[in-house]
């Protein structure tokens, strides 16, 4: 019987599992895949191609601490640097031009400062002096459970770090990113490409909330988007093997089908093997959803009342996933480093705005834009000699698109994708060997993401910090239900590759058995 069961081998729950193996504790984690890691995995798509199945650039994660906490780099996770960590391209009557973001902000400025001139380079010196203070409050409010006391003690004196009253500076998080945007630069272009790569989590930046989407991006300066060494799945193969180096236990391809209650406290789970595992405690990885389905009519009513309200959205977007002969050319990359950067294809935020008009009216994007990543530039081994591994992901995509089946349009939005490259870095379509597409209904069958929804709930400010997934359950217990603890992207802060809800979880469980634990040694001193 362990200590602990961890259902789920996402990233999220793998951390929790490895911060309480490492505190001595019998943790046994069981995956329905027979791939550890959910949307952070590679798998051999191809013959001689490490294919990522879901995120790829590793952001968040990078800043949290926790591959260093756990030693990660002594069980295989070595970062590559995505240096430069953008580059966006728009055309003119003359011919292609870019900007370059590099993790050093002086190349970064002087190439703002080509194309867009030297106030503008001034401007953006000033946006990331703000923006890392404010987002360093921001990071520490995310590192911890989601309670208003502690996301405003993380939050207190952020307005005369910044030199601005509380009203005020509430007011700049409250606004549209493209209000900040419209604020702090005159070129369109800059702004463009900015506002495409702070949309990343979902919301379009012109909605209400979004400005720290884009003033999070002023931390890339300080450690850049990274892709591990290997593929995605690197990183939860090195989590998996810290769980085995500390005593733990991971069980593939055997899918949780009940979490076991007995009165209000959780005894265990019941596996599609019929294997019954005890245990009064379980940390619950998997989408919100799944675990209120095994709960069946053992999860609390007042939390089955309001199940509908939970925010899943309408899928976010898709991904082509392409073995090629060669890497995306671009006419403007004077530095020859575009194919390691994220390369943000977007020609204008009318575009984005448009393409986000087209989702919320039930139908992909007419012209949508791109984020391309060919990361074999950093990293041969993801590919065979002499061939590169692309990946294009496009946003946004709605689950049910109005009137047609995704079995029937994911070929047709896959070619949309890969125009958009061609478009920027002409011959590049001719180059394609193979293609993989995960069209939002793929990303839901593949990866067990309703709606495709690689987020779990949407990232708007209803479903954010306190409120995540709903207010009941944001304090990552479930309520009424002694025992049951949640993590991963459904939980605060969520998606993206993260990892602080799963080092919360751990947290959360260590400190709800120390009073246990001290009323036994009082117990045996008697």
């Amino acid at each position: 019987m362990p200590d602990v069961l961890v259902i789920g081998a996402g990233h999220n729950a793998l951390i929790a599992g490895c911060y309480l193996a490492r505190a001595g504790l019998d943790v046994e984690v069981i995956e329905r895949d027979t791939v550890p890691g959910g949307a952070v995995s590679t798998v051999h798509r191809w013959p001689g191609y490490a294919v990522d199945r879901g995120s790829s650039a590793h952001v968040m994660f990078r800043h949290t601490g926790i591959a260093e906490d756990l030693d990660l780099a002594s069980y295989g996770l070595h970062y590559d640097d995505v240096d430069p960590w953008g580059f966006a391209p728009f055309e003119t009557p003359q011919g292609q031009v870019a900007l370059t973001f590099w993790r050093d902000l002086d190349r970064t400025c002087a190439s703002i400062a080509r194309l867009c001139g030297g106030a503008e380079a001034a401007a953006y010196r000033r946006f990331v002096a703000e923006w890392t203070t404010r987002s360093d409050r921001i990071f520490a409010a995310f590192a911890g459970p989601a309670t208003p006391g502690r996301i405003g003690r993380s939050l207190w004196g952020l307005g005369r770090a910044t030199g601005l009253s509380g009203p005020a500076l509430s007011q700049e998080f409250l606004a549209s990113g493209d209000r900040l945007l419209d604020a702090t630069f005159e070129d369109e272009r800059l702004k463009t490409a900015l506002s495409w790569l702070g949309a990343q989590s979902g919301p379009p930046t012109h909605e209400p909330g979004t400005a720290a989407l884009v003033g999070w991006l002023a931390l890339l300066h300080r450690i850049p988007p990274g892709h591990p060494h290997g593929g995605s799945g690197a990183l939860t193969a090195a989590l998996a093997a810290r769980l085995h180096a500390d005593g733990g236990r991971l069980r593939l391809g055997d899918p949780v089908t009940a979490i076991e209650t007995a009165g209000d406290r959780v005894t265990g789970a019941r596996t599609a093997s019929g294997d019954r595992v005890a245990a009064t405690t379980v940390v619950a990885g998997c989408h919100i959803l799944a675990t209120l389905g095994l709960l069946g009519d053992a999860c609390p009513e007042p939390v089955r009342r309001r199940a509908t309200r939970i925010d899943v959205g309408d899928g976010i977007g898709m991904v082509v996933r392409l073995g090629t002969r060669a890497l995306p050319a671009y006419p403007a990359d004077t530095d020859g480093a575009a194919a390691r950067a994220l390369q943000l294809l977007a020609p204008s935020r009318t575009a984005l705005r448009a393409a986000y008009g087209d989702f919320r009216a039930g139908r992909p994007a007419r012209e949508p834009a791109a984020l391309a990543m060919s990361f074999s530039a950093l990293d041969p081994t993801i590919a065979p000699p002499g061939r590169h591994n692309v990946s294009i992901w496009g946003q946004w995509h709605p689950y049910q698109p109005a009137g047609e089946s995704w079995s029937s349009i994911g070929r047709r939005e896959a070619d949309k994708l890969i125009a958009a490259v061609e478009r920027s870095a002409p011959g590049f379509a001719g180059t394609i060997e193979h293609e993989h597409v995960q069209t939002p209904a793929d990303l839901e069958r593949e990866l067990a993401l309703p709606h495709g929804n690689v987020m779990h709930v949407e990232m708007s400010l209803a479903s954010m910090f306190f409120h995540r997934p709903l207010p009941e359950l944001a304090r990552q217990r479930m309520p009424g239900l002694a025992g049951l603890y949640l993590t991963g992207a459904s939980m605060h802060p969520g998606g993206g590759v993260f990892g602080a809800s799963g080092r919360t979880a751990a947290r959360l469980v260590l400190a709800d058995r120390r009073p246990a634990r001290r009323a036994l040694a009082r117990a045996v001193r008697r």
